[in-house]
């Protein structure tokens, strides 16, 4: 009986326990029914994870473009070649999904790849792995070859790679984008960091219920936020300008040894930049020759020497302490404070004002600082934008310095030393002896459009200041004239068809240890001009560190790429630089029958050239109604269904590129200057599916 008892009790226990049991996990499951958070852990996040896949979808990055259009920089597929080596992903023999052939295999990538076959052969022949890379960075053609191999096992994956079709070109202007680690592509120096966000639009997402597999289950609701592509932007670069202005720097580098180099073509009345190249420069592909962030134009500090000459003396005019016939006795003279000031000929003698400048004289400069004094001296330069930024679409933009106060000081600044300035500052002060006085903006950026072509912003001609009046003006190109034409030793930077003004520069280089670097090259060699004479359009300005030569290189180099820019841009002087007998306006000769059309042109001092044996023309350049002068090249493209090529040695590089645009020819250009030679015979019929190969007189 007592054991019956003990039993039920027992029993009881037992039912207590597991009833009590009952109720915990009953509780525990209302409450995780309920609760969104149970042990830390967000239950609503955590099934949401378990059961949605969200992916961002990156936006396509807006373009960069020449002013004609031309791409320099645009987005391209790039991809990563794979291979699968597992043999469990071949569920079919007849269909293998990992390579098989090994050796094959590397053996018909190699060359694609341009990877070592032994290379290749090492990563198909490791063990335990579901796959290896073979190489990244493969370009949409290179992909082609490789699946037209019908390699088992080889795959890509696809990723948006920055691209520049020009490689070396413009490369601080520019800069480059690439991806980070999240495949989001951001620029990272130039022009695609400064305008990063608008060039990279806005990413979107796409979000998807997904089963066990990871993918997306059949008639669930998608959630879609679409991507805006990214703005492209026009630049007010200038094609043939640039491809020139590069051409002379590589001219440079083959043949100088010299520290850097600036060397731009800006238009004087709007302040637009039409080219600007640079030594040292790097590949915007591979950058593997990227030594320095700092672009050589905006960016770099330095001396001016004697090209400050122009704004000493200009300041001079402007306050009536100029009289350019007063004579005064050049070779040195002797400062307060001891100092002495030196001109580079000590036997000058007396000699005018007019005549210092010409020559360069320190002197001549000191004395008109003196008359200035320090502060309007100064306040000239604030007023010419040196010692601050010009702001213009690029980052990283130097301030350079103007500071000087005792009486040494005011006198090396009034000839470009103890001073300092970009070149960027040097091209806007010179657009002020084209503007009669007026000092436009530096800009780069001509226009900025959307991806469907509407233009968004544009970029134009920004009046800074009025710096000086109109007769101050026509007294300083008269001047600078004279540094050209009237100086024996300055008689190479003139071209022979187009009137430059210019004023030269040599500045010491400051040593860091004080003072100033005392070798034979130790100098920042300069030149800045305008064309033509009588009314500038254009400024070119060239600076260089350290070259091993003198004047005349730097001469020679100016000679050419304004030679160059004015055929380039069909610049014809006004009457009153050229005899207006010279000056021909073309009339509209489409449709004309070339025999008549070539005695007209022949008759009027022009050279035709036929282009095709076709009795009509078809087009023509220069265009109807432009001003050329006599002697002019006019190329009358027939209509004809083959051409010949003509005996092209001899003419500008300017004119074969001409040539070879109007009947759609490829070329590669190595050079400039007179074409010296090129890759098809004359009177050999023209192929134009193969690229001319066109070498000039000077550079490659």
């Amino acid at each position: 009986m007592k054991r019956n008892n003990s039993l039920k009790f027992n029993v009881k226990i037992t039912m207590l326990l597991v009833s009590f049991l009952f109720v915990l996990i009953s509780v525990k499951l209302i409450y995780v029914a309920i609760s969104t958070d149970v042990d830390g852990i967000d239950l609503t996040a955590f099934a949401s994870n378990r059961n949605t896949e969200k992916r961002t979808t990156y936006a396509s990055r807006g373009a960069i473009y020449y002013s004609n259009g031309e791409e320099l920089a645009i987005d391209m597929n790039s991809y990563t070649v794979i291979a699968y080596l597992s043999e469990s992903r071949t569920t079919d023999k007849e269909n293998p999904q990992h390579v098989i052939d090994k050796e094959r295999t590397a053996k018909e990538l190699s060359p694609i790849l341009e990877v070592a076959e032994d290379t290749i052969l090492e990563r198909l022949n490791r063990e335990n792995l579901y796959q290896v890379e073979l190489k990244r960075g493969v370009t949409e053609s290179e992909k082609n070859r490789i699946v037209a191999l019908g390699l088992p096992g080889i795959d890509f994956a696809k990723s948006i790679k920055r691209y520049y079709p020009n490689g070396r070109y413009a490369s601080f202007i520019l800069g480059y984008a690439k991806p980070d680690d999240y495949g989001e592509v951001n620029g990272e120096m130039g022009l695609e960091l400064y305008f990063n966000d608008t060039l990279k639009g806005k990413n979107g997402s796409i979000e998807y219920q997904k089963d066990a597999y990871g993918y997306q289950i059949p008639n669930t609701p998608v959630m879609e936020e679409k991507s805006v592509s990214g703005k492209s932007m026009y630049l007010t670069l200038n094609e043939e300008i640039q491809h020139l202005l590069e051409n002379a720097i590589m001219n440079l580098e083959d043949n100088y040894t010299f520290d850097w180099a600036s060397l731009t073509v800006m238009n004087a009345k709007t302040g637009a930049i039409l080219g600007s190249a640079s030594s040292p420069n790097f590949d915007l592909n591979k950058r593997d020759d990227l030594t320095s962030y700092l672009n050589p134009l905006i960016s770099y500090q330095y001396e001016p020497g004697s090209v400050m000459k122009i704004f000493s003396f200009m300041s001079a005019i402007e306050n009536g302490k100029y009289d350019g016939g007063q004579i005064y006795k050049s070779g040195s003279i002797n400062l307060k404070d001891g100092t002495v000031i030196s001109d580079v000929n000590k036997t000058w003698g007396d000699i005018d004002f007019d005549t210092g400048f010409a020559r360069s004289s320190n002197v001549a400069a000191t004395l008109l600082s003196q008359a200035l004094g320090a502060d309007k001296l100064r306040s000239f330069y604030d007023t010419l934008g040196f010692g601050k930024t010009t702001e213009i679409e690029l980052p990283n933009e130097a301030e350079g310095k103007i500071t000087f106060k005792y009486e040494s000081e005011v006198a090396t600044a009034s000839f470009g030393q103890g001073i300092t300035v970009t070149p960027i500052q040097m091209l806007q002060a010179l657009t002020t002896l084209a503007n009669d006085g007026v000092m436009v903006k530096p800009y780069i950026v001509s226009k900025i459009v959307d991806e469907n072509g509407n233009v968004v912003n544009e970029y134009e001609r920004t009046e800074v200041a009025k710096v000086a009046s109109k007769e101050t003006i026509a007294k300083m190109k008269e001047l600078m004239y004279k540094v050209v034409y009237g100086v024996e030793s300055n008689k190479a930077f003139a071209p022979d068809n187009v009137t430059l003004i210019g004023k030269t520069g040599t500045a010491q280089i400051a040593s860091p240890k004080g003072g100033y670097l005392t070798g034979d090259y130790d100098y920042i060699k300069s030149f800045a001009g305008l064309f033509p004479y009588e009314d500038p359009k254009y400024i070119v300005y060239i600076s260089i560190k350290q070259i091993v030569g003198g004047t005349k290189d730097v001469a020679q180099i100016v000679h050419n790429v304004v030679e160059e820019s004015a055929k380039a841009l069909n610049i014809v002087e006004t009457a009153s630089d050229a005899d207006e007998s010279k000056i021909v306006a073309l009339s509209n000769l489409i449709s004309k029958e070339v025999v008549t059309t070539v005695d007209k042109l022949k008759n009027r001092g022009l050279e035709p050239i036929i282009i095709g044996e076709g009795k009509y023309v078809v087009n023509q350049y220069p265009l109807n109604n432009e001003k050329v002068l006599v002697g002019t090249k006019v190329f009358l493209l027939t209509n004809d269904t083959a051409y010949k090529m003509p005996n092209v040695i001899g003419w500008s590089t300017n004119e074969i590129v001409t040539f070879c645009n109007l009947i759609g020819l490829p070329y590669e250009l190595n050079g400039y200057g007179k074409v010296k030679t090129i890759s098809v015979i004359p009177g050999d019929v023209i192929v134009k599916t193969t690229p001319l190969i066109i070498t000039g007189e000077f550079g490659n």
